[in-house]
């Protein structure tokens, strides 16, 4: 409602049409689902896919699905930048960007630095 008290049309953005209010409904509800999947997803860099590909290691779906779970817990905790050990690799991820940025077998996991938290994904 305007501060008058009367509902007023809405306008669409772009096109300057006026939307009625369950249109309008409608797109939000677009608009959310896709913000949603936007949050959920994970980024590979070019990087990483590299490491990836010459330690043989490979990521699936349901994989992502798992990682996508852990870097929201962590990004509900504050980190940042996290290394993240799934199956038999490494994972270091930058939390905020939902970016993996490097990867490494196990026998590589003797030192990591530059992080702020870790966790063990089952």
């Amino acid at each position: 409602m305007n501060p008058i008290g009367r509902d007023l049309p809405l306008q669409a953005a772009t096109s300057g049409k006026t939307l009625s209010s369950t249109q309008y409904q409608a797109k939000n509800a677009d608009f959310s689902e896709m913000l949603q999947d936007k949050q959920k997803s994970i980024k590979v860099s070019h990087h990483a896919q590299k490491r990836l590909t010459d330690r043989a290691l490979t990521l699936q779906e349901t994989d992502y699905d798992s990682l996508s779970t852990a870097m929201s817990e962590l990004a509900a905790k504050g980190s940042k930048e996290s290394l993240l050990v799934y199956k038999d690799m490494g994972l270091i991820a930058d939390v905020h960007s939902r970016t993996i940025i490097t990867a490494m077998g196990m026998n590589e996991l003797h030192t990591v630095t530059n992080i702020d938290s870790a966790t063990f994904i089952k």
